[in-house]
């Protein structure tokens, strides 16, 4: 066993519900903390809910987004109340300061955090909960408490004595929460670490899972909103008298994003909006193409202000002089669009000077805080519900559809659900920006790195959307600038230039054009010295045993430097991201200039799982959602117009694209490491490692298109 030390008790709740059931939450020390991983227990954010009839329902902080949280955060529940997974149901959080991520300072669900926040957090608040159950059933039967135990949904005592959970719960509510609670040694772990079929397959089958698209309320109606073609730009005018006069038509409105028309149904309000007239001032935007965003990012590494990342290593410049050689190497990641399969939407609706929200959302806070703000109310006038999330790879962490629809609903004075089409959602996101990452090598006679340097210049999306001071270090754009190798005089640099995109977090964030760079040079570097990119990279990883694990592993997987079929190459690549160490081998082949990838293989060493089905899970999507990123996708500009407008133009990886993918997850004892989104990024430069050994050219601007692979 070991124990939990809990230096104070900071919050506990206890008041009984509506349906006679007991709400108990559990506490937790300390004030804000720096980010870290799990192993470090944070101040109070979770909450246990026993009803009547035994069933017990755990409040989730984070958004179920189809990254398995429904499943994965009441396993670290059960494990410590001693219940079955099955008695476990999940209801979402409203926007509280409780449920705030440590890891991330808000009530954020993203960034691969919710197993490594809710790793103890919520293991303490099992036990917690299970303790305060004993408690009670102690008094009640007026016997010591350490001849009682708690298994599956009882207590159990004496002489045949037991009771139920439920039937404890309004006892227990009355006593204190215990400061220091026993959590289980993981060698005794029933539940943590086993493969558990999801919770919320059976409602996403049968229909009953309500996202946000789903959401129904008395009096409902629809709007479709008409935004400047130009992000950023505003209406100077509008003619609506034409969409007012068409079919269902309910009103026509101007909002601070455009212009809304309102009907009794999404198809009269879509349809309505394409008879309306609007000029726009389209604003600065519109001088925006996205060769000028890679010009004037280029522009910015010669002459912007360069942020150290990091303690530089050894004497780079002096290393580089006594070098046998000195490579250099630019490398390009183009914008790119979320593109979730549900487009954004949200319901809304204003009622005598208060509103109700319901939709998708990673960022509960945010929209809370947002529409107070927007219209004017009061926090506890705004009221929130989030539906589950049918997509949101950083998306959805954005809040400008859940301000349109609740000014719209003010504006009409009825509920509204206000539904962006694809079109909408494609042209007016929160992008991925570009990122060019310069890069050099210092060589000696062998061909092995004695000076590596390496300068990150791009968009900052934390300075957008947190206010980041200009000229301050944003840690969201050095992820894995960093790479494992150990090379005796190393430098890192970062550059941040605004390009006047409107940019947004997307899934693996700056990990996707570091790691490109990194891995994609190690490989030139090999191929500079004549030597296999495996043993190359193996022989800079020896004081780095889980690096080397992974990637022995991952190398092992794949059958490297076995034969393979006439056409196919491998490529290797090698990152830690989230706390997750990670090496993938990628099997491909290439026909006239079109690249087919045949097989993925990945190594994982994460730490502690709570689910290996789902992290399983995971990782194949991620690889699925990193080959489109590779392969296909790129979002360009016209006259601050984005080209792409739908998955015709704007590709995704389909079933018959996508490879064989091999997993080996290596055990571990080691704190949890994020799961949802490392492979994404480190399948791109494992794939464009293969595409350069199966054609002898290496494409250093993504994606890996025909075009690009004979321009190379």
């Amino acid at each position: 066993m070991t124990t939990n030390q809990t230096s104070r008790r900071d919050f506990l709740k206890t008041s009984s519900l509506a349906a006679g059931g007991l709400l108990m939450g559990f506490a937790l020390p300390g004030a804000k903390v720096e980010a870290q991983a799990a192993g470090t227990v944070y101040t109070p954010n979770a909450w246990v809910h026993i009803a009547d009839d035994n069933t017990i329902t755990l409040i989730s902080a984070r958004s179920e987004m189809g990254q398995g949280v429904y499943t994965s955060m009441p396993m670290l529940i059960a494990e410590e109340l001693n219940v079955d997974i099955n008695q476990i149901k999940v209801s979402i959080a409203p926007p509280a300061a409780v449920y705030v991520n440590a890891l991330l300072g808000a009530q954020i669900t993203g960034g691969s955090t919710s197993v490594r926040d809710g790793w103890e957090k919520l293991r303490v608040g099992g036990a917690q909960v299970r303790e305060m159950l004993i408690s009670a059933a102690a008094d009640e039967w007026k016997v010591d408490r350490s001849k009682l135990r708690a298994e599956r949904g009882m207590v159990l005592g004496p002489k045949g004595k037991k009771a139920s959970y439920g039937s404890l719960a309004a006892t227990a509510a009355k006593l204190p929460v215990p400061e220091k609670v026993a959590l289980k040694d993981p060698k005794d772990f029933k539940i943590v670490g086993k493969r558990i079929k999801r919770l919320d397959t059976p409602s996403k089958v049968n229909g009953t899972a309500e996202f946000g698209i789903d959401v129904k309320l008395p009096g409902l109606v629809y709007a479709s909103l008409e935004q400047c073609p130009v992000i950023g730009g505003k209406v100077r005018s509008f003619d609506a008298s034409k969409a007012k006069g068409m079919p269902g038509v309910i009103d026509v409105v101007q909002i601070s994003d455009g212009v809304a028309v309102v009907a009794d149904s999404y198809w009269h309000a879509v349809k309505a909006r394409q008879a309306l007239s609007v000029l726009w001032d389209e604003g600065t935007g519109a001088a925006l193409d996205h060769h000028g965003v890679l010009a004037s990012t280029r522009a910015a590494a010669d002459s912007g202000k360069v942020l150290p990342i990091g303690k530089p290593m050894g004497n780079v410049a002096e290393a580089m002089k006594g070098a046998a050689r000195v490579l250099k190497a630019e490398y390009i990641t183009p914008m790119q669009a979320h593109a979730p399969l549900e487009p954004m939407n949200f319901t809304a609706s204003f009622e005598n000077g208060k509103i109700l929200l319901i939709g998708p959302t990673q960022f509960q806070q945010g929209a809370h805080g947002a529409v107070a703000g927007a219209l004017g109310l009061k926090p506890e006038d705004v009221t929130l519900k989030t539906t589950f999330l049918g997509g949101g790879f950083g998306r959805r962490l954005e809040l400008d559809f859940v301000i349109q629809a609740a000014q719209i609903s003010k504006a009409v004075g009825k509920p509204v659900k206000l539904l962006w089409t694809r079109e909408d959602d494609m042209t007016h996101d929160y992008y991925r920006p570009l990122g060019l990452n310069q890069v050099q090598a210092g060589l000696d006679a062998k061909g092995m790195p004695v000076a590596f340097q390496h300068k990150v210049t791009s968009q900052s999306i934390t300075q957008r959307a947190f206010g980041l001071p200009k000229d301050t270090l944003d840690p969201f754009m050095a992820e894995a600038a960093v790479a494992p190798y150990t090379i005796a005089n190393t430098q890192h640099d970062l550059v941040i230039h605004d390009s006047g995109m409107r940019v947004g977090y997307w899934r693996a964030v700056s990990h996707n054009m570091n790691a490109f760079a990194n891995e994609s040079f190690m490989d030139e570097l090999a191929a500079s010295a004549g030597k296999d990119p495996y043993q190359y990279r193996m022989a800079l990883l020896k004081d780095k045993p889980r690096f080397a694990r992974v990637l022995k592993l991952a190398a092992e997987k794949s059958g490297w430097g076995k034969p393979l079929p006439k056409g196919r190459a491998r490529g290797i690549a090698l990152m830690e991201g989230y706390d997750t160490y990670m090496a993938q081998v990628a099997e491909v082949s290439v026909k006239n200039g079109e690249v087919k990838v045949h097989r993925v293989t990945v190594a994982a060493d994460l730490g502690r799982m709570v689910n290996p089905d789902t992290v399983e899970a995971q990782i194949q999507s991620s690889i699925v959602f990193g080959m489109s990123a590779a392969l296909m996708q790129e979002i360009t500009l016209d006259k601050g117009r984005v080209q792409q407008t739908n998955y015709n133009n704007y590709p995704v990886v389909r079933m018959h694209e996508s490879p064989k993918i091999d997993i080996v997850l290596v055990p571990s004892k080691e704190k949890p490491g994020g799961i949802g989104e490392p492979a994404t990024a480190l399948v791109v430069p494992a794939i464009a490692n293969a595409v350069a050994a199966a054609t002898g050219k290496r494409v250093r601007k993504l994606p890996l298109t025909s075009e690009a692979i004979r321009a190379a």
